[in-house]
């Protein structure tokens, strides 16, 4: 009996926890992020690979590659915060969404929010999801008003 393909929900969440666990090691190369890509436990069936690859994989290595970009903007959206101010948990899940509303055409902006807000209440602090909520919403818009761009 063939594996089914886990959701795109329980990509996200690979996806997230890959990222979350990635703050704490140093990930210099792609080789390094696949490891810890790798070595995130899965709990859905069909994730079992010998590569990284996948939705999941795809997200991680976007918001790695494009980390210096999605902090800029996410900063510049979180209006007297400070990135080293942000809670690890809720800026991952900021990249994530902004990522997604930037570089994944096939994911339309509220999917990206929505998504990235269930991680949040599952993830993150119980005060953060407005903060979130905030910064998602306001890229949202931007993108809407041509004052970004998407890149996807």
């Amino acid at each position: 009996m063939a594996v089914k393909e886990p959701s795109r929900r329980a990509h996200r969440q690979l996806a997230f926890q890959a990222l979350y666990g990635q703050e704490f090691l140093d990930c210099h190369t792609v080789d390094d992020l696949k490891k810890a890509f790798l070595a995130v436990p899965r709990q859905d069936e069909g994730f079992e690979a010998e590569e990284p690859s996948g939705f999941a994989w795809e997200l991680v290595l976007g918001v790695w590659q494009h980390r210096t970009e999605l902090d800029a903007i996410i900063e510049r959206f979180a209006h007297n915060w400070r990135l080293d101010r942000v809670g690890r948990v809720e800026l991952n899940l900021l990249r994530l969404g902004v990522y997604e509303m930037l570089y994944r055409a096939d994911v339309p902006c509220k999917v990206s929010m929505n998504e990235a807000l269930d991680l949040d209440r599952q993830y993150g602090d119980a005060r953060s999801h407005t903060f979130v909520n905030g910064i998602l919403d306001a890229v949202a818009k931007a993108l809407e008003k041509g004052e970004l761009k998407a890149r996807g």
